[in-house]
Parts: C-alpha cells; sequence; structure tokens
C-alpha cells in the first residue's frame, strides 16, 4: 500500500478515534488530533505551518491519520489528502458524549451538538460513512 495522509472529518463522539485505531492496526501511522499539532512548535503560526509540510511529506513518507472536528483544521490538509467523513445520528452522539460526561449532559452541551450536527454534511470528500462501516471496504478504497 502507498503512503497515505487520512483526514478523518466528523462533528464530537462519531466514532473518529476508533475508526483511527482500526485504521492504523494496518497502516501503522501516526495519529494527530485537533489542535496536536501546536506541540510542534512555541507560537500557534509555525506550529500550523510546521504541520502543514509534515502532512505534505505523508503524501510520499509515513502514513498519518488526521481526526478533524473544528472546520478551520481542513485548512491544514494539502492537496491529496483521502478524506472521510464519518456521521452517527443525533441520538447516538448524545449518547456517546452523555457516557464521556459521566452519565450527564448539560442543556447547553446538548443545544450545542444540535446546532452542530450535521455540519460536514455537504463537505466534499472521498468516503463517507455512518456508524455501520465495514473496515476492508474502506481499505479496499485507500489502495
Amino acid at each position: 500500500m502507498r503512503a497515505v495522509l487520512i483526514a478523518i472529518i466528523g462533528e464530537n463522539c462519531v466514532g473518529k478515534s476508533t475508526l483511527a485505531d482500526k485504521l492504523n492496526k494496518k497502516l501503522a501511522a501516526k495519529i494527530y488530533s485537533g489542535k496536536d499539532y501546536l506541540r510542534l512548535e512555541k507560537s500557534p503560526s509555525a506550529a500550523a505551518e510546521s504541520f502543514k509540510k509534515l502532512l505534505r511529506e505523508a503524501l510520499t513518507g509515513e502514513n498519518i491519520i488526521y481526526l478533524i472536528t473544528e472546520k478551520e483544521h481542513l485548512a491544514l490538509l494539502p492537496e491529496g489528502t483521502f478524506k472521510i467523513v464519518l456521521t452517527a445520528e443525533i441520538d447516538v452522539i448524545k449518547e456517546r458524549f452523555k457516557a464521556r460526561m459521566r452519565g450527564t449532559l448539560p442543556l447547553p452541551l446538548e443545544k450545542m451538538l444540535e446546532a452542530k450536527h450535521g455540519m460536514y454534511d455537504n463537505l466534499q470528500c472521498d468516503l463517507k460513512l455512518d456508524s455501520k462501516y465495514n473496515i476492508e471496504d474502506i481499505f479496499e478504497k485507500l489502495i
């Protein structure tokens, strides 16, 4: 398999990390999430530039999986990134977030999740998945 840069894009609690872990079993990739790249440099702008360079190099070198929740991070992706949009029903997202919050989902947080739901529905991507994906189908698309 050629070197790959995969962006797994989706709202909170749709299963991005779970999918990344499954992909990583075959890819042995470095996994970055959200603002992890800020650790690369002292200044945020320098860190963003270093990360963009790292991502460009991943297209021909080391495998990288980048998990994106915030739209602003899409701008970091170079052309050639394999983009996967992962979705889940709003009730599934709420239940997962509730579990993450030890059983309580505050109303303001619930409203925020509802407002953001569907934010990636129209994003151009290479593969759109719901929570019932088959991991082998994804590998076939990557080859």
